[in-house]
């Protein structure tokens, strides 16, 4: 038995389709996902925490939904929009459907809406305030309020809230998680890292205490200046151990060292974004998933150096630092989901951290 569901955007417009999943009524950001595969991934990336994710691809759950591919533990998306939900899931792997996944967290799911050309409104006017309601009543109370996202404590919602080891032999990593996705983690088991996550709120001092021979700060969501508290910290160890820094851990790196940010119109995410790195010319596809991005003119007065370039914006997608062994990207080189072109910078981090080694062992015994 289907139930009616509404779309409904800030500025008024309305689209009525079937709901699915969750029963809450929904706020937040409306933004598309261009991806074919990897819907799980998404819905469960912390990056998209208050977001209501819209998937660009015409049928999504035909594979399910399987206990391997999260990307956390409790997704905290804010709803999901499709075109046509897949009435049945048909993969070996799968162990509950998209929708009884999204019931069971209590994300509110809508299908039969034209995602297409939804996506051409929000590429036109850029991304809006939404929500999924399932009344007309709830739609005028909506409108009434004209609702805004709060932003502010998403990454402090996404963090984890105390320290844990993924152990292993290797080199001492320490992965600062502002909405950490696991397939960092996945990335650095398989090269033996010896990984301790710290939460978003960790000091220099507390980073510095477990000797780490390298620190990554990772992903996550919302405005990076609402992270404010992470820029002395971040200024404090890059002098110290080589860091290395994803998406969010982008723009915190490049706040902490004097460049500034600004709000995309509609953002990147998907999976299909060509970067360029600056002094190979070498192009790679990437996983991407952000609404801010650094501002270039921002970074002529620092001590940062451009090292890629998104081909079809020409938005900064890289960040080295001129003294310091510290780097960033935009993108995401774990993927999941996503192309594996960028894997390579999780072992020139590593690198990084053995030649900053060497030189410290050079210099001790000069």
């Amino acid at each position: 038995m289907t139930k009616p569901r509404y779309l409904v955007l800030s500025d008024g417009t309305i689209y009525a389709g079937t709901a699915f999943g969750g029963t809450t009524i929904s706020t937040g950001e409306l933004v598309f996902n261009t991806g074919m595969t990897g819907y799980q991934e998404s819905i469960t990336d912390q990056s998209y925490n208050g977001e209501i994710l819209m998937f660009t691809y015409p049928l999504i759950g035909n594979y399910g939904i399987n206990f391997d591919d999260d990307e956390s533990v409790k997704p905290t998306t804010a709803g999901v929009v499709v075109h046509e939900l897949a009435r049945r899931a048909s993969n070996w792997r799968s162990q509950m459907s998209l929708a009884e996944f999204l019931k069971r967290h209590q994300i509110p799911g809508i299908t039969d809406l034209d995602t297409r050309s939804i996506t051409k409104k929000i590429r036109s006017q850029g991304a809006m305030v939404a929500a999924l309601v399932d009344t007309k009543e709830q739609i005028k109370q909506f409108l009434e309020r004209s609702e805004q996202t709060n932003q502010i404590d998403l990454v402090v919602q996404s963090s984890t809230n105390n320290a844990y080891p993924n152990p292993n032999i290797g080199l001492r990593i320490v992965v600062v998680d502002y909405g950490l996705k696991h397939s960092i983690l996945r990335e650095l088991s398989k090269r033996k890292c010896n990984v301790v996550v710290l939460p978003a709120t960790a000091t220099a001092q507390q980073v510095l205490s477990y000797q780490p021979d390298g620190v990554l700060l990772s992903n996550g969501p919302g405005d990076p200046k609402n992270v404010p508290a992470a820029l002395e910290m971040i200024r404090t160890v890059e002098q110290r151990v080589p860091l290395f820094g994803i998406c969010l851990g982008h723009q915190l790196f490049a706040l902490a060292n004097g460049a500034d940010t600004f709000k995309m119109k509609f953002g990147h995410r998907g999976f299909n974004h060509p970067i360029r790195e600056i002094a190979t010319n070498r192009i790679d596809f990437t996983a991407q998933n952000h609404g801010y991005a650094v501002a270039a003119e921002s970074i002529v007065q620092t001590n940062l150096l451009v090292t890629h370039q998104e081909i079809n914006d020409q938005t900064i997608e890289g960040l080295r630092h001129k003294q310091y062994p510290a780097f960033s990207v935009q993108f995401h080189p774990d993927a999941a989901p996503g192309p594996h072109d960028a894997s390579h910078l999780f072992d020139d981090f590593l690198e990084n951290i053995v030649s900053y080694q060497r030189q410290r062992s050079i210099s001790n015994h000069a």
